[in-house]
C-alpha cells in the first residue's frame, strides 16, 4: 500500500485550517451576537433607549454563523446523515457511494455559489436598514458557504478516488 502523496496531506491540512478558520469566524460572530443582545437589553431597560440597529446586525451575524458553521460541518463530516444503506453495502460499493455523494454535494455548492454571485451583485446597490451597508454583505455568507462546500467536497471526492486507486480507504476523521 502506498502512502498518500505529500501534496494530498498538505492540502488536507490546509482544508483543516480553512475549516477551523470558518469555525473561529462563526464563534466570534456568536460572541458579538450575544454581546449586542446584552447591549439591547441594557439600552432598553436601563438607559430607556433601545438601540434599533441590533436586530439587523443579529440577522447578519446569524447568516455568517449558520453558513460558515455549515461549511465547516461538511468538511468535518459532522452533519446528520442516514448511512444505514450505504454502510450495509460492501466496502467497494460504499466507497463509490461516498464519492458520488461528495460529487453531488460539490455540484450543489457550485450551484449555490453561482446563484449567490448573482444575488451579491444584485444587492450591492440596496442598503441594509440601520446598518447602512450593502445588502450584499448578507448574501456574501451564502456565497462563501457554497464555495467552501464546493472546495471541501470536490477535493474530498478527488482524494477518495486517489485512495481507491491506490487500494486504500480514505479516512473519515483526522485526514490523511
Amino acid at each position: 500500500m502506498e502512502h498518500p502523496p505529500r501534496w494530498m496531506a498538505r492540502t488536507e491540512r490546509g482544508l483543516n485550517g480553512l475549516s477551523a478558520l470558518c469555525m473561529l469566524a462563526a464563534s466570534i460572530a456568536l460572541v458579538i451576537l450575544v454581546a449586542t443582545f446584552g447591549w439591547l437589553v441594557f439600552g432598553r431597560y436601563v438607559l430607556n433607549a433601545t438601540p434599533t440597529w441590533v436586530e439587523q446586525l443579529a440577522l447578519l451575524l446569524v447568516c455568517y454563523i449558520t453558513y460558515l458553521g455549515a461549511a465547516a460541518g461538511i468538511h468535518e463530516n459532522t452533519h446528520l446523515g442516514v448511512t444505514l444503506f450505504r454502510d450495509a453495502m460492501g466496502v467497494r460499493i460504499s466507497s463509490v457511494l461516498k464519492i458520488l455523494i461528495d460529487i453531488v454535494l460539490a455540484v450543489f455548492g457550485l450551484i449555490m455559489m453561482i446563484a449567490c454571485i448573482e444575488l451579491f451583485n444584485f444587492g450591492w446597490s440596496t442598503m441594509l436598514p440601520m446598518l447602512d451597508i450593502p445588502e450584499s454583505f448578507r448574501t456574501l455568507s451564502a456565497l462563501l458557504c457554497g464555495g467552501l462546500v464546493f472546495v471541501f467536497t470536490g477535493l474530498r471526492a478527488v482524494f477518495r478516488i486517489i485512495c481507491m486507486l491506490q487500494g486504500r480507504t480514505y479516512p473519515e476523521k483526522g485526514g490523511l
